[in-house]
């Protein structure tokens, strides 16, 4: 008869116990139990059976008001097995399997049964918690331990591959376990994953068999969520006593933290494990259970990682109309194509067809000239093509200065409309093609002279050279040194090699050091001798308005253009550089506050010169005495225009950004407590203010960004470093909000910031931010959570990624999304990036961003600025026009260019 207390009786036919040494008859025996299962139970009844193997056969049937829930347990001398459960759900099968353990003796094993019915009927084990809601639904998705795409999309054949090639005497080591399963990442998590497999199969040897690996791998894989959390909870009860404590939950931080490349919450596991214990075992009776682990998980805040919208039948037709229809006429599939090409870079186009027209016409015409007169009868279509590749390199020599007039085109972008329908965004790679254009004509020029028309010219015979002798004398060269050695010959031989350094030390594998080259060409490389080497060109052009006046062929002075095509496009530039040097000299900065933050990230405020107006999104060039007294390098602006201060962040990635971070970094002293950043020096405050280096500034520059005003809703995508102009954006959209709001109070006259504010059109900003490192997330810091503090309308819409952090659904990172809900339920502060923004795991699903906007922001046009690595902007940019093609909303896409 079962008791009120929950505790258990044995009733027995022939005696009050069992010994380890009796022998089993055909006596039966009724455990009493007491105890809830999903409510009110009567208790369960086992009965017991004999059968001739020895074996015996015990049911156990629980009954409810509503169901009857049987278990038959099939009872060896070496193992206990379920035979038959009728009733209950998957969570009684799974409950009852516990029971599948090898006891040492057979009454043992009846005492822990006896257990594990009790603990199965507790009243909190059953306590259940709803599967249905939304978060518990992605919940029973995650806690993966391993996936197709981890195992080469093989599954058990490839590991099995594996095992033969890693086994040693047939058995595979627990060292090269993760290598096998294709966990190479997280060697010491697979680690700790083995000895939990191993433990629940009473394996105590450091290697497997492939049997056993086999059955490593089904149970890793399992769909059942009840199987893998049962997985997870075994990594964590170490003594498999089917508790965990605080010490065991400390353990499991850290090794996801360690997995996560999460130091700063390794350094944090202590205080997080007493939180989870606070949580989760109010009682203080010193352990949980696994029940309450699947509470912790299937009950913690969803993540926002999935973007959900309020129309799921809105969201279905997006996706409908979003898949690709395939054209299977190709001519019908080339035309659309070239139709969406065009469409999507008019702009580029009509610039390049102007320009090549504008080549082939100079090309054209010089060519027609030249096989017209005397010299065509000695030398040739050679003479013909030189001086044609000669008058387009006069051409491009000129125009290759315009793109790189940085404050013309920033007067052009700001105060004209030609920005409709001239791609200023391009300047820079227009400037590559440009240069590639004077490479071409150079090249025919030269060879045509050097191999063609000077050996046509040495073996003219008299009759051939007498049209010769106005050019090149009376007396016929007599060998081809002759040549070279002439004005005309050193000055284009000395600029060709100019230009040929110049053009290889600019190219990307030199310029990014991304070629493995020995030490000493390594010093070559760089930056730096990019940046010196295309100061040649001042050289380079001295010498070609030298060459352009002692040319062999043309003696009056009017038909020697060269001076013609460079003089206004020189004068420019001239004074553009004038310009740079007069406002950089006398409009001195004084230095703020310096900070030193992880990841190699430097930060300067400087104050702001008389003068200085700037767009949010614009950049400006920093020159260090210091490093260098010449060089002078791009950085976007980080600061608001309404900020009283200038600031820029930046990451060391080259030899002039490493030697400036060690020139602050000398001024600079440990952080104090709550302050963010490795190393700081603040100018404001203290009395013992440390010498800093000379810093001059020069800008504002236009850049891509800056044109975010003209859109009601912007999508702001940064990848690392490259937040920093729109972070400049954020704060001055917060900005906004906040005159709105002093508006709004009284405190200000609406007509002061109204003119302020004018042509101010961005009502929704989205902000996506991707970095490698939670060190990251103290760069802006304070932006993040003045914007989680100000922003009440939810005009801006904050998410920042962690790449280090597997994606959500991964069993490495379960239990630091748990914390991380526990966390920013309780204190408000995310365990990962330390500020009111909770972060996301993995990379975003760009699709779902776009579709996201989409759907919120229909019949709008949606300004989407990007600044990063170049391996995104491809996918950014076809999400941009097929989401602009196939719906209302339409997607312009701009990229930050240096």
């Amino acid at each position: 008869m079962p008791d009120k207390s929950g505790n258990m009786e044995i009733h027995e036919n022939q005696q009050d116990s069992w010994s380890e040494t009796e022998s089993i008859g055909s006596r039966g025996m009724h455990v009493g139990f007491s105890g809830p299962l999903s409510g009110p139970l009567s208790g369960p009844l086992v009965t017991t059976s004999h059968k001739r193997n020895g074996s015996k056969n015990k049911s156990a049937r629980f009954k409810d008001d509503d169901e009857m829930v049987e278990i038959t347990l099939d009872v060896r001398d070496d193992a206990v097995s379920v035979q038959n459960i009728r009733g209950g759900d998957s969570e009684t099968a799974f409950l009852a399997s516990r029971l599948e353990m090898r006891p040492s003796s057979f009454s043992g094993r009846l005492r822990q049964v006896s257990r594990e019915l009790k603990r199965m009927t507790s009243n909190k084990a059953f306590d259940k918690v709803d599967r249905s809601k939304s978060g518990a639904a992605r919940a029973l998705r995650g806690l993966k331990f391993m996936t197709k795409s981890a195992a080469g999309g093989e599954g058990w054949s490839l590991v099995e591959k594996r095992f033969d090639e890693l086994a040693i005497d047939a058995k595979l080591p627990k060292t090269r376990f993760s290598q096998c399963i294709g966990m190479t990442e997280s060697k010491e998590f697979a680690g700790e994953l083995f000895d939990a497999l191993a433990r629940r199969r009473g394996i105590t040897s450091s290697s497997v068999t492939k049997n056993e690996l086999r059955e490593f791998w089904e149970q890793i894989t399992d769909d059942s969520f009840d199987s893998r959390l049962q997985t997870f909870f075994d990594m964590v009860d170490k003594d498999a006593d089917g508790r965990i404590t605080e010490e065991e939950v400390k353990e499991i931080i850290t090794l996801s933290a360690s997995a996560n490349k999460l130091s700063k919450l390794q350094e944090r596991a202590e205080e997080y494990a007493a939180l989870i214990m606070e949580e989760l075992d109010p009682d203080n009776f010193g352990y949980i259970e696994l029940y309450n682990l699947e509470m912790l998980l299937l009950q913690a805040p969803a993540q926002s990682t999935h973007i959900t919208t309020d129309s799921r039948v809105l969201s279905q037709m997006l996706s409908q109309r979003l898949v690709p229809t395939k054209e299977y006429n190709p001519i019908k599939r080339g035309f659309r194509a070239v139709s969406y090409f065009v469409q999507d870079n008019w702009k580029r186009l009509w610039v390049i067809a102007l320009w090549l027209s504008i080549c082939a016409g100079l090309f054209t015409w010089k060519f027609i000239q030249y096989k017209h007169r005397a010299v065509f009868h000695v030398m040739g279509y050679c003479v013909t093509v030189a001086k044609g590749g000669a008058e387009t390199t006069k051409f491009n020599m000129a125009l290759i200065l315009l793109p790189v007039c940085r404050n013309t085109i920033t007067w052009l972008r700001s105060r004209t409309k030609l920005g409709a329908i001239i791609p200023f965004d391009d300047n820079i790679n227009f400037h590559k093609v440009v240069a590639f254009g004077i490479a071409i004509g150079v090249g025919l020029h030269a060879i045509s002279h050097l191999t063609c028309d000077f050996p046509r010219l040495l073996h003219a015979t008299d009759a051939e050279y007498e049209p010769m002798k106005p050019f090149f004398g009376d007396d016929r060269p007599n060998n081809y040194w002759w040549f070279v050695k002439g004005t005309e010959g050193w000055t284009g031989v000395l600029m060709v090699v100019l230009m040929a350094i110049a053009f290889i030390l600019a190219q990307p594998w030199f310029r990014r050091n991304r070629l493995n080259l020995p030490k000493s060409l390594k010093k070559l490389t760089g930056f730096n001798a990019f940046w010196y080497s295309h100061h040649l060109f001042v050289i380079v052009y001295v010498l070609f308005i030298i060459h352009g006046y002692f040319l062999y062929l043309s003696k009056k002075w009017y038909k020697k253009t060269t001076w013609m095509y460079l003089a206004v496009p020189m004068i420019l530039y001239g004074c553009e550089r004038l310009l740079r040097a007069f406002r950089s000299r006398h409009k001195s900065v004084r230095i703020l506050k310096v900070a030193v933050y992880p990841g190699n990230v430097l930060a300067l405020h400087v104050s702001k010169p008389q003068g200085f107006k700037y767009s949010s999104g614009q950049y400006i060039y920093v020159n260090c005495s210091d490093v260098s007294p010449f060089e002078w390098h791009p950085f976007s602006i980080t600061s608001a225009p309404g900020d009283d201060y200038v600031s820029v962040h930046i990451r060391t990635l080259g030899d002039w950004t490493s030697q400036l971070k060690a020139v602050f970094a000398k001024a600079c002293q440990p952080a104090n407590d709550g302050q963010s950043g490795l190393l700081r020096a603040d100018m404001l405050q203290g009395n013992n203010k440390p010498r800093m280096p000379r810093l001059l500034i020069d800008g504002p520059y236009g850049a891509p960004a800056q044109d975010y005003k003209n859109y009601d809703v912007i999508l702001l995508v940064g990848l690392g470093i490259g937040a920093t102009p729109l972070i400049s954006i954020l704060k001055d959209v917060l900005n906004n909000i906040k005159q709105h709001q002093d508006v709004e109070e009284g405190v200000v006259e609406s007509g002061v910031k109204d003119n302020k504010r004018k042509g101010f059109a961005t009502k929704r900003a989205y902000f996506y931010w991707v970095t490698r490192e939670e060190g990251s997330f103290e760069w802006f810091k304070g932006v993040m959570n003045e914007v989680a503090e100000n922003d009440k309308e939810g005009v801006i819409e904050l998410h920042n990624y962690c790449t280090s952090v597997y994606e959500e659904g991964d069993a490495r990172s379960a239990l630091i999304t748990m914390l991380q809900s526990l966390h920013h339920a309780k204190s408000g502060v995310d365990i990962v990036s330390g500020t009111r923004v909770k972060t996301h795991f993995a990379r975003p699903n760009w699709r779902n961003v776009f579709k996201h906007t989409a759907l919120k922001h229909p019949d709008k046009r949606v300004g989407v600025f990007y600044c990063g690595a170049h391996g995104l902007v491809g996918e950014l940019k076809r999400l941009s026009l097929d989401f602009s093609r196939k719906t209302s909303t339409k997607f312009d896409f701009h990229k930050e260019n240096f």
